[in-house]
Order: C-alpha cells, then structure tokens, then sequence
C-alpha cells in the first residue's frame, strides 16, 4: 500500500510539474531527483533513533502519520492550484514541504518496516549471521520476496495512477494515493495482536515522544562518540545488548570519565571503521547505477509525451505507464530467478546459493549499462524521425511508444539483481544491533544518487548552453534536445564503475557478523 501511494505520485510527478506547474524539463528533473534524493538519505538520520531507543512499532506508525499528512497537503494543493490566485513561486514552495514531509515520514516507514518484517522470522537471531547456510538462503529469500511484494504496489501505482491523473485530474489522482495510506495505517494497526515485537528498546508513549526523542538524539550521538556499537567480532550476549540499548550507552563512574574519555573515543573511532569504510567503496561504485535508476521517472517519461501513444481511436497510454514495464518485468521474472536460474547457476559454480551477493549486484550493474546503451540508440532514432518530418514541441512523432520497451525491460531485469543483492549486503554486513541503520545505508545509495544526477544536469546543461541553446542536450524541445549524448555518458560512466566493482570484489572478504 505504501508502494502504491508512493509510486501515485513520485512515477508521474516530471508531467505534474511541466504540464501543471510550467517548469522547464531540466528543472523539472532536477527537482525529482533531488526530492528523491532527500527522501532516501533522511532514514541515514531517522534509523539511528529508532535503532537506539523507538521501537520499530512505533516508529511505523508515527512516521506513517507525517506520510500521511504530507500526501493530504499535496492533494489539497493540487485541488486549489487551478481555482486560486497563488504565484508561482507560493506554488513551489507549498510543493516542496508537501513532498518534503512526505519524505519526512517515508525516513522512519520504511527501514523500520523492513526491521520490523524480519523480526517475523523464526530464530531471528539468526537472520544476520553468515555462518549458517539455513539462516543464510531464508535471509536471501526473506529479501527476494520483499522486494517482490514492494514490486506488486509499484505497479498498481505506476499504472493505475498515472492514467487516472492524465485524464480524470491531478486532485483525484493524488487523493486515491492519500487514502491508500490510510488504509494500510488502519490495517497495519488491526494486525497488531498477530505481530512479534522485538523490545529492545523502551516502550514509547505518545505523551512523552519528545522527551524519547531528544534521549534517542544522545543515545545515537553516544553511540558514534562512546564506541559502544558492537563490532563484527562482538560475542556479547543478547541480555547485554539490550541492556545497552535500554540505558545511556556511555554510563560509568564519574571519578573514571575523565580518564577514560579519549580512550573511548579512539576505541569508538576505530569500531566504525571497521564497520563503515569497508563498505564505502562498494556504496560509491553503485552511485552511477543510483543515476541511472532516476530516468524512467524523468527523462524516460518525457521521450514517451512526444511519442505515439495511441491504442485504438480512443486509449492513449499515458508516458509514465510505461514505468510498469519494469515492476511487470520485476513480477514475472523474480519467481524464474529462484526456480530456473539459481539451480542452472548452482551446477556451474557449485555454490549452494549459485551466486555470491558481490556477484548478483555485479550482474545487475552489467545489465544497467546495457540498458542505457539501447535508451542511446532509441533516442538517436527519434531525434532522426523528428528532424526528418521538422515536428513541433507539441507534435506526437510517428514512433510507438513501445520502442522504449525494451531499456524500460532490462532495467527490471537488473533490479532483480542489483536491488535486492544490495540489501541483502548492507544488512548482512553491519552488526546486528544496527539491522534499520543497514538498511537506510542501502537507501543512502538511491539518495545520493539521486543528488549526483541533479548535480551531472546542471553541469552538463551548462556547458552544453555555452556552446549554443540549440545544442542543449536538455532543451524543452525535445526534437532539440540530445538525450541520447547524456545516455551515452550514463552507459560509459556506469561501465566504468562497474570494471571497478569487478576488481574490487576480487580483494572483498566479506565479514560474519553478530
């Protein structure tokens, strides 16, 4: 449900803002990206409070109320826009805090959800450690049809909404994702008997969630200054980490403070690195797969609005429609990976799993250069249609739609890979007492890739204006325009991260951790 609410509006907000907000398409693009970015680097704040002191229960819920609140602000805008005397720079800024507290409440919902979702395993103690290959197949499954499930809102989302805000209105369209997400509070709140809560933390009530709040913040901060993050060596017992979650981690006689102080320090320095900066090569060299995963609902999506879009006399689909391509792909495919593919793969590796995570992301970022490869040759082959017939900016060009199928196909494809194998990673390789913050380190990536692609349009877009506004590769006439220049630079970068990530995995040892 969540999925669905998210991908009603994220899928389709490119067209929202040129068509409804009369934004150019780069600064239109640069907005998303940076709203996306934003939204998936706040869980690298939020995770930490609810690792340290909220329980994850309580966390869902409360951020799922800011994410609700923030959809009931964006629908109420879309609803006045058309009928009040705002200026456009009032607009933008309604918009920004309406997307803005969506991002809010989506950095709690959605790593604490995933935590909490595993905690319904059996022997969840289990789940993070790499020593037993049992333990190990149920966490990689447990990732594999999560991602699934994620999938299935995605596409109810991505199809359904995008259709109703292109020809039933933008208030109707956003309002269905508001009350989706009322709904799924609802029922997430019923299911609550049937749940089995991890109460590592203190139990949090509404009354005094400040003052928990403000205890989270030092409990967070004490654990970076204090050094009491349990470390992959760690053989502490289970009663000693709660023990430590549930009281100020760095508590000791104030006649000893003093003296100890540096030495914790240092200790606490040396404990994140060895848990943090083993992992920094591998998150930034699946950066430029972060950018690519930013097209279709971008650029992908503008190639499709000057594109033949018609099915019959009546139906045409709408260009961020064609974003269900990938879940469809993701939906169909996913169930053939553990049946038909892993048990090939498995005779030819003679590994239990088939393949290792580092080779599973591997494929994935391999698949993304490919695809950008083809959104090339797909777009230079439009460009020559437009300029062969001299079409306006309004004009729809006669290329199906469908021609962008297949890059839309092979970027599912390579989730199926890369995705899910890097959530897989980044929980695994993190101790067990930090599984949310794991999690929000997998969404960092997304975040700071979205960022990184704002940052490469608007360089790019100037250095390409100097030249001349005819050879912007990001003009507003998309017959003017040179896509196919920037995905060209997309696929050689992205080819490049990935001959790195090949090396690299070769010196990797990946860790157990407890």
């Amino acid at each position: 449900m969540e999925r669905f609410s998210f991908k009603g509006v994220a899928s389709n907000l490119v067209t929202y803002l040129t068509d409804v907000a009369k934004m150019s398409n780069s600064a239109a693009a640069k907005m998303v990206n940076n709203w996306c970015g934003v939204t998936s680097m706040l869980p690298l704040l939020v995770a930490p409070l609810a690792d340290s002191y909220l329980d994850r229960y309580t966390t869902v819920l409360a951020s799922s109320s800011l994410y609700f609140a923030g959809l009931l602000a964006l629908t109420s805008l879309a609803l006045q826009w058309p009928w009040t005397s705002v200026n456009k720079s009032g607009f933008s800024s309604s918009l920004s805090w309406s997307l803005h507290l969506i991002s809010l409440g989506q950095a709690g919902y959605n790593p604490s959800l995933q935590a909490f979702a595993a905690d319904q395993l059996d022997d969840q103690d289990e789940l993070p450690c790499t020593k037993n290959d049992q333990s190990t197949k149920k966490k990689s499954a447990f990732f594999h049809w999560w991602y699934f499930g994620i999938c299935c809102g995605s596409l109810l989302g991505v199809s359904v909404m995008s259709y109703i805000q292109d020809t039933l209105g933008w208030g109707l369209g956003f309002a269905i994702p508001c009350i989706a997400m009322v709904v799924s509070i609802v029922v997430f709140r019923f299911g609550n008997r049937f749940y089995t809560h991890n109460n590592d933390g203190e139990v949090i009530h509404i009354r005094s969630l400040g003052v928990h709040i403000v205890k989270a913040i030092r409990a967070a901060t004490s654990r970076f200054t204090c050094g009491e993050i349990a470390g992959p060596e760690s053989n502490k017992s289970k009663a000693v980490e709660i023990e430590l979650e549930s009281k100020p981690l760095c508590q000791q006689d104030s006649d000893g403070m003093e003296g100890g102080e540096d030495k914790k320090s240092e200790n606490g320095i040396v404990e994140i690195r060895k848990v943090v900066l083993p992992l920094l090569p591998v998150w930034i060299m699946l950066l430029m797969f972060a950018v690519i995963f930013q097209q279709p609902a971008t650029f992908f999506t503008k190639q499709g609005m000057t594109m033949k879009r018609n099915i019959g006399s009546n139906f045409r689909i709408p260009p961020a429609a064609l974003q269900s391509s990938i879940t469809i792909s993701i939906i169909l495919l996913m169930p053939l990976y553990d049946t038909v593919f892993i048990p090939f793969i498995r005779v030819l590796t003679r590994n239990e799993k088939g393949i290792t995570v580092m080779q599973r992301m591997g494929i994935g970022m391999f698949l993304s250069v490919i695809a950008m490869i083809i959104a090339a040759v797909t777009e230079r082959k439009r460009l020559d249609i437009a300029r062969n017939i001299g079409a306006s900016i309004s004009e729809a060009l006669p290329m199906s739609i469908f021609w962008l199928l297949p890059q839309y196909i092979l970027l599912g494809i390579s989730d199926i890979f890369t995705v899910v194998g890097m959530q897989e990673f980044f929980y695994s390789e993190v101790p067990t007492n930090m599984r949310t913050l794991g999690i929000a380190l997998y969404t960092s990536v997304f975040g700071c890739g979205s960022f990184f692609s704002s940052f490469l349009i608007t360089v790019i877009e100037h250095l390409t204006s100097s030249v001349g506004e005819k050879q912007n590769w990001f003009a507003d006439d998309m017959s003017k325009a040179r896509l196919d220049n920037y995905y060209w630079f997309l696929a050689l970068s992205s080819a490049a991260s990935f001959l790195m990530f090949m090396v690299f995995c070769h010196f990797y040892r990946r860790r157990t951790v407890n």
